[in-house]
């Protein structure tokens, strides 16, 4: 049996022009090294699997070569790997700082390449700071991490860096077909696609994923062997369920959500993928936006075809429908009704919007009760739907000004003699009604004092029955007086309580005016300030107060040493 070596391995960067997606970075870097322009300290920093460590190694190589011709085994012995993962003491730190001060034996430099680097300890690091500062000439360091927060600013400001990007989909994919094309696989362009799709801008991902299909599927890579090995939800899926919510078919879209949870797929991800469909459509509507899609192409031609049956409108509403399932899916005891409502509130959308303006969806009523068990035998059913036709167009028509029916004598209503005691009685009445209802001439009955204090203790106690506490102490505070004509003067001690009352006073009013027949009555709101020094409220007002009862509480709070 051969041994078997990983696409990761066997397709690693050898040279700058292999590294994929990195094209800035390599340029720098052999322009650095064309004009001996070269820092001493490097950092390359970004997410795994994008080619950091191969770029170390590759310049590593490049530093020493003076020739083409030169043996690249002659330059192992410069070339020095940590993990800074495993050795992360002070103690390795030293050691190596050690070994710095020795020259090289062949080339010129000696490349310490330091892998993630900021595993190291506190101590580690200022260890590191002198030597990273100041190396000796034949000396250069290249660190790398996928965490360039955790790393303490003293080693970044002594490091040039070089952000690495996360690879494309679209780089990911063509790289693939180099390597499908090398190892003789026949594979579909959607297949690749979906790889590099789950790779997530990892390239060493998508090897590692290329290798698990092609051992599954064998020398063809097909859509189909992709989503079955690697159990992702085909886009296929998508514009299925697309189709049936353009529909309104809430039912096929209840079932169709079951079998895709039966696959063994959850429902958040399947709203975040919906979402995600839902964003496509939206991107191929316009041909300016249509480079944002990120698929094969033949499932761009897809995307198109279906986004001509649906309206911006219709996407946005879904698109904020399925973000907000998503939010709140973790939270949710039912995830799955959760997001069987959002699908049928998103099927709804059309509906809503359409289909209930059309008056062909009116049904009338009689055909509904012309089919109940009570009429059967009665009316053929041609003769139903006759008679329902007959009435929607009768429904549909312009409707006609309707022409009052003859009245006959019978029916109109005697006049009433002027002369007659009831017709004077009646006269009276509607001059007395239409005198009350204008503004000036309200009800003004008199009253006295005693009265006014009856009706508002009455108030007070229909307060304390509705649980309007506050506002009933307050009307207790003090009692009205009767001021000239209708008005009441109401003292209150302090302004908060003033306020207070002004919130409940129109139904005060409403009350006293309806109670007492005299809607001239006013009522003034006034804070007396001699007043307000007789309520205590800060623990230092009640402490005045008591030792105003009581001088012998001076003596006892001295005594005693006692604070308020």
């Amino acid at each position: 049996m051969e041994h078997f070596i990983v696409s990761a391995r066997k397709y690693r960067p050898q040279n700058f022009e292999d590294v994929v997606g990195q094209k800035a970075i390599t340029n720098t870097l052999e322009n650095s090294i064309k004009n001996n322009h070269l820092a001493q300290a490097l950092l390359f920093t970004g997410p795994r699997g994008v080619g950091k460590t191969s770029c170390a190694r590759i310049l590593a190589k490049k530093i020493n070569q003076e020739d083409t011709n030169t043996n690249n085994e002659d330059f192992a012995f410069n070339i020095f790997e940590l993990d800074a993962a495993s050795n992360n003491s002070v103690d390795d730190i030293r050691s190596l700082t050690d070994q710095v001060r020795i020259p090289p034996q062949t080339g010129t430099y000696k490349v310490y390449i330091i892998d993630e680097v900021h595993m190291l300890s506190q101590a580690a690091f200022n260890a590191f700071l002198k030597t990273l500062e100041e190396p000796p000439e034949h000396a250069i360091f290249i660190l790398a991490t996928t965490e360039k927060h955790k790393i303490i600013p003293t080693i970044l400001s002594r490091c040039q860096i070089f952000d690495f990007k996360r690879i494309t989909v679209l780089d990911a994919k063509n790289y693939l077909k180099k390597i499908a094309e090398k190892e003789e696989i026949i594979a579909d362009d959607d297949a690749l696609h979906i790889i590099a799709q789950k790779a997530d801008g990892a390239m060493r991902d998508a090897l590692s994923i290329f290798d698990r299909v092609i051992s599954f599927s064998g020398k063809k890579l097909t859509r189909e062997a992709v989503t079955q090995n690697l159990n992702v939800l085909d886009y296929e899926s998508y514009f299925e369920m697309t189709d049936l919510l353009l529909e309104n078919k809430i039912p096929d879209v209840l079932n169709n959500f079951n079998s895709i949870l039966s696959k063994g797929f959850e429902g958040h991800h399947f709203i975040n993928g919906l979402a995600s469909h839902f964003r496509d459509l939206l991107v191929a509507k316009d041909n300016g936006t249509i480079d944002l899609l990120e698929v094969g192409d033949k499932a761009k031609k897809k995307y198109i075809e279906q986004s001509t049956k649906t309206s911006i409108s219709f996407l946005i509403q879904s698109i904020e429908k399925a973000n907000l399932c998503d939010l709140n899916y973790k939270a949710s005891k039912n995830k799955r009704l959760i997001v069987e409502l959002t699908l049928m509130q998103i099927a709804s959308i059309t509906f809503n919007g359409e289909k209930k303006k059309s008056p062909n969806f009116i049904i009338p009523a009689t055909f509904f009760t012309s089919l109940s068990p009570s009429n059967k035998g009665k009316k053929q059913p041609k003769k139903i739907i006759k008679e329902a036709s007959k009435e929607l167009v009768n429904k549909s028509k312009i409707i006609q000004p309707k022409i009052p029916k003859p009245t006959f004598l019978k029916d109109v209503e005697r006049r009433s003699s002027s002369l007659s005691l009831k017709s004077v009685q009646k006269i009276k009445e509607e001059i007395k009604n239409s005198i009350e209802l204008t503004d000036d001439n309200h009800p003004k009955d008199t009253f006295t004092e005693k009265e006014l204090l009856s009706t508002w203790k009455n108030y007070q106690k229909i307060l304390l029955k509705e649980g309007q506490k506050n506002m009933a102490s307050i009307l207790a505070t003090n009692p009205p007086s009767l001021q000239k004509g209708f008005d009441i003067q109401f003292v209150l001690p302090n302004n908060l309580m003033k306020e207070q009352l002004k919130q409940g006073k129109p139904k005060l009013l409403k009350y006293v005016q309806e109670s007492l027949n005299n809607f001239g009555v006013k009522i003034e709101i006034v804070v007396n300030e001699t007043e307000e020094k007789k309520y205590a409220y800060t623990p230092g007002e009640k402490y005045i107060k008591l030792k105003e009862k009581n001088p012998l509480l001076q003596k006892l709070k001295d005594t005693f040493e006692l604070d308020l």
